[in-house]
């Protein structure tokens, strides 16, 4: 696979549709490649379901906890060591990349699977973790719950500041030459997008980077469905504090540098970003139980909108719909997977080998009907 500041992609004419962590990566990087970029979508700037997010770089966990496939692990893990890569080829911005792993909290009286559980699955993924007394985890956190039963911790999951990272990938796709337009692509054929405001213009190729709904762009999106989803964000200002990522039966507590994180939901069909307050009360109970200096913070809920294919999978590479490559339906994992779709799409664009995982993620693999 080639390394993202590679050659190959000089005086395409590209257009990306979406500026979500996967259209905002793809953005960047194409136009530092050379590609004329035409970057399209409607909303305003973080307005999307990236931001509303914690920014999670998590193979181990995500895998654990749907389903232990070690295919699947492998697939994630090489995704999350994009990031410094795709970082370097940027000029080091800073996007507040955590690499301090992340720990699973055994509470009394919650029903689930417990720590030593636990590390039976990641040794059975090949994924680094250790099991660590009450008293150990509290001392290295003093914060934790005072009836913490035990711990497990991992240095496999990272994590990253969604806000920052927007603003630094957007940054640099408009320092390379990226040219922004706020409209959305209603249309694409023959090398003309229509957009949303009348206009066309006149890419080359044309790579959807966007929700549930291309269908009258790439049939293949026909298959994705969307998924809401609630976060609640307590601001912090001095920095980030509150060392590894906190998971337990329910959701996590995620600090970084524009505050503390707790989520998160799921609610697949749904399609709206009204905030529900029961859902929101639950997640800040839930995330005074996990981290209690919580307990009275004040939080604000956001939502947003994913889309995941029926095998919770993304759709990576070209759709049956001449010209059009398809990075969509990245679930709950758009900042993990981000550089990795990048970088096949590069390869997909170049006629390069896209990489190992492309069978596995081929937009055509879900039968029509």
């Amino acid at each position: 696979m080639p390394d993202l500041s590679g050659p190959g992609l000089a005086g395409a004419r590209l257009g990306v549709a979406g500026a979500g962590a996967v259209g905002s990566v793809l953005a960047a990087i194409l136009a530092k490649r050379g590609a004329a970029v035409t970057w399209v979508d409607p909303a305003a700037e973080g307005d999307n379901a990236s931001s509303v997010a914690a920014g999670m770089l998590a193979p181990a966990f995500e895998t654990v906890l749907d389903g232990g496939d070690p295919a699947i692990f492998g697939l994630l893990r090489a995704a999350r060591d994009r990031w410094p890569v795709l970082l370097g080829s940027l000029g080091d911005p800073d996007i507040g990349l955590w690499q301090g792993g992340a720990v699973w909290l055994d509470l009394p009286g919650v029903a689930g699977v417990a720590a030593r559980d636990l590390k039976a699955l990641f040794d059975a993924l090949g994924a680094e973790a250790d099991v660590v007394e009450a008293a150990t985890a509290r001392s290295l956190l003093p914060s934790l719950p005072a009836d913490l039963t035990g711990a497990l911790y991992t240095p496999e999951d990272w994590s990253l500041d969604p806000l920052m990272a927007l603003a630094a990938l957007r940054s640099a796709a408009i320092s390379a030459g990226a040219e922004v337009i706020h409209e959305r692509v209603v249309a694409f054929e023959a090398g003309v997008a229509r957009l949303s405001d009348g206009r066309a213009i006149a890419p080359d190729a044309l790579v959807l980077a966007t929700g549930a709904d291309g269908s009258q762009i790439a049939p293949e999106t026909a298959h994705l469905t969307p998924i809401k989803g609630h976060i609640l964000r307590q601001p912090l200002s001095g920095g980030r504090t509150g060392g590894p990522v906190l998971r337990g039966v329910g959701g996590y507590v995620s600090a970084t540098a524009s505050g503390v994180h707790v989520g998160a939901t799921m609610e697949p069909g749904v399609n709206d970003r009204a905030v529900d307050p029961a859902i929101a009360s639950r997640l800040k109970a839930f995330g005074e139980r996990l981290y209690p200096a919580l307990v009275g913070a004040d939080f604000t809920a956001r939502t947003g909108v994913r889309a995941a294919t029926p095998d919770g999978l993304p759709q990576v590479g070209p759709s049956a719909a001449p010209g059009v490559h398809l990075a969509v339906g990245m679930r709950r994992n758009g900042w993990l997977l981000a550089p990795l779709v990048a970088e096949m799409i590069a390869a997909y664009l170049t006629g390069d080998d896209p990489g190992p995982h492309a069978a596995r993620l081929n937009p055509r693999r879900f039968k029509a009907g």
